[in-house]
């Protein structure tokens, strides 16, 4: 008998944008599933253990193919996971009764053995709400913590939600970091940012930091895993250049993803000269 013939599979199901990933976590916890499938991801108790996320597709048609692990290749991933860590429940997330079974047949996962459904679990209120903010602001819910999707969402906005979850019976609660994400296709249009704003941010911190007279060029370019900026500077004589240098990237590379949401993969700072307290010229 195989790995995945054991496994009892649980269905979460509800409309797009109803609340099914914020929720995903107490209705597993309430059923002590220790796995998730959502949206094209194998997730083990807050971390991706395998697959890639349906919303990085480009759009909603992709989405769909990619969270029914519709190609060979998109499951496969997935499949070595199950065989690996060998889950005896599995929750599968997903719009419909059909979506899910969908899911649960590809990965050749047996029959779901109970479905569960978002009005069970969320008021009509709340499901209005979670629908408006989807729609108004583009915001999903991934339920895995921020840092454990910043790698693979370089360049999307990116943002914390915590929440209290539970362990189980008799056990007390924790908090349980989501992640909230405006993915590629979104009812708000495409979100870019300028060179020049990056750019901005970076003279700002310069006049901050002490050391650093002045900036020179700046170049940005967004790859796939984030943002990769090039500067050249002019610093004050006097000061330990590697440790200016060192801290004012780090500064930086803080204060750029706080601001815009995006992932810096790489700052790499050239010293083109120093500035000397009695010349007015840059010595380079």
């Amino acid at each position: 008998m195989s790995v995945r013939s054991k496994i009892k599979v649980y269905a979460f199901v509800g409309p797009s944008g109803t609340g099914k990933s914020y929720r995903a976590g107490l209705v597993a916890s309430e059923h002590e599933i220790n796995y998730i499938i959502d949206d094209g991801l194998f997730i083990k108790d807050n971390e991706i253990i395998a697959g890639n996320s349906a919303k990085k597709a480009p759009t909603k048609i992709e989405t769909v193919k990619h969270a029914l692990f519709f190609e060979d290749y998109e499951k496969e991933d997935v499949l070595k996971a199950i065989n690996k860590y060998k889950p005896d429940k599995i929750l599968i997330l997903g719009t419909s009764d059909n979506m899910v079974i969908k899911i649960a047949q590809n990965l050749g996962l047996p029959e779901i053995s109970k479905f569960i459904y978002i009005s069970e679990i969320a008021t009509e209120e709340e499901m209005a709400t979670a629908r408006r903010i989807r729609q108004t602001e583009g915001k999903h819910v991934i339920p895995v913590p921020t840092f454990e999707l910043k790698k693979d969402f370089s360049g999307y906005l990116l943002d914390p939600l915590q929440i209290f979850k539970s362990k189980g019976k008799g056990e007390k609660p924790y908090i349980s970091e989501k992640s909230i994400i405006r993915p590629t296709f979104s009812y708000l249009g495409n979100f870019t940012i300028s060179d020049s704003v990056f750019r901005q941010i970076i003279e700002y911190m310069a006049k901050k930091a002490e050391g650093i007279y002045k900036i020179g060029k700046t170049r940005v370019d967004n790859i796939e895993e984030g943002a990769t900026i090039y500067l050249e500077v002019i610093v004050l004589y006097g000061y330990n250049i590697l440790n200016l240098i060192s801290e004012f990237k780090l500064r930086v590379q803080k204060e750029i993803e706080r601001l815009t949401a995006m992932n810096v993969k790489q700052i790499e700072v050239v010293v083109k000269g120093i500035q000397m307290p009695e010349e007015k010229k840059e010595v380079e």
